[in-house]
């Protein structure tokens, strides 16, 4: 055996992948980068809110504070606070003289409306976990095992060629059995492309992805509508009249008709409001941008894996409308691409094949890394001439 024909099948033993057979994978990622950022602010965001306002009501004690009379107790100013704490009603008379009520309940409910908040905005997440996940999880592990096996298969072709080449003692025969396996598709492993191709008609997936986005947007208007008629119609007020006289203190004549009342923890209420409208405006475009991506096709990876023999969705055309469940899996393999271990060398090849095209015919992986092991990609020009001085 020569030196070249030793370094050649070192060279393609390195070059094969290790077989990961069993729960070798890592953890795949199942949720874009874009939709967890989107994820941990929708949700977390408020969650940080509530543990403001509670902080700040458990630390301040009353939110809010009342002005009673110099005759009232301590006990007995106690209580106006919390009875006016629990009706949080203002009062207040027109231009008409009528007496007229203003209900303050959003100041009481703004912990609660937080947390109903990061709840609703939950609900797409578990949306997408529990109908979208469990398939593409099955998606992602076979189309990510078939792409580092057909790797394996054009580098163990690769061998294979080597050894006959080697072992034989007719280099015509050799070349011409190369010749009619290529032509006959022999090379060629299409059960991955097919499986891709048949995604295309799958919606599924992408159903579950506009979806989560389209729940998301809902929210976040239905967000805006809440604070733009509840909180702002009570934003800038922080003093608010308070009637004492009800039930039993209905005749007492010694307590006023109202009493003024001061809202300490209207700080807080304003930042809350402000900064919950800036947050959610700042995530909409984000949310917007994931759902336009949908509209083309990210074909960056499908052209590194243009090398592998029968993968030719991209030079054959086989892209239709991008909203189908194909986009949704290659968005995903793009993010999980620290998974495809065949996906660095084929990126290598693809690198050093833009500077070998003018020399050679290379379309395939098992082209290149003929010419690297030493054998020509197609039949040596002696040989072909000798061919044709035999025959005349």
């Amino acid at each position: 055996m020569s030196l070249a024909h030793t370094a050649a099948e070192y060279m393609l033993s390195d070059a094969l992948l290790p077989d990961r057979r069993g729960p070798h994978l890592k953890e795949l990622r199942l949720e874009l980068p874009l939709d967890r950022m989107v994820k941990f602010i929708a949700v977390g965001f408020p969650l940080l809110l509530m543990s403001l306002a509670f902080a700040q009501e458990f630390s301040s004690g009353s939110p809010i504070s009342c002005f009673c009379p110099s005759n009232f107790s301590i006990r007995q100013a106690a209580y106006v606070d919390s009875s006016c704490w629990d009706s949080l009603v203002h009062h207040k008379q027109d231009e008409s003289g009528q007496h007229r009520t203003k209900s303050l309940w959003p100041h009481k409910a703004l912990p609660y409306s937080l947390l109903a908040l990061a709840v609703a905005m939950y609900l797409p997440v578990l949306l997408w976990q529990y109908a979208a996940v469990p398939a593409l999880s099955s998606d992602l592990l076979f189309i990510i095992s078939e792409l580092d096996k057909s790797y394996n298969r054009a580098i163990r072709l690769v061998q294979h060629m080597l050894k006959i080449r080697q072992e034989g003692s007719d280099p015509h025969a050799f070349w011409d059995e190369l010749e009619k396996a290529r032509k006959e598709r022999y090379f060629e492993f299409p059960l991955l492309e097919r499986y891709l191709a048949c995604k295309q008609r799958s919606h599924s997936l992408v159903a579950a992805y506009l979806l989560r986005n389209s729940l998301l947007l809902f929210f976040t208007s239905a967000t805006y509508l809440y604070l733009g008629h509840f909180h702002l119609d009570v934003f800038f007020q922080e003093e608010f009249s308070c009637s004492m006289k009800t039930g039993l203190l209905h005749d007492e004549t010694h307590i006023p008709d109202l009493i003024t009342c001061r809202l300490t923890s209207l700080s807080v209420f304003q930042i809350v409001s402000l900064s919950s409208v800036a947050i959610y405006t700042l995530l909409v475009p984000v949310v917007i941008y994931n759902l336009m991506r949908l509209c083309r096709w990210d074909k960056r990876l499908l052209s590194i894996y243009e090398m592998l023999p029968a993968f030719d969705l991209l030079s054959r055309k086989m892209l239709g409308c991008p909203i189908n469940d194909l986009n949704v899996i290659l968005l995903f393999l793009r993010a999980n691409v620290s998974e495809l271990i065949s996906f660095s060398w084929l990126s290598v090849l693809c690198a050093l094949k833009d500077t070998t095209t003018q020399k050679h015919n290379i379309d395939t992986v098992v082209d290149f890394m003929t010419l690297l092991a030493g054998l020509e990609p197609s039949k040596p020009k002696h040989l072909t001439h000798g061919m044709c001085d035999e025959n005349p």
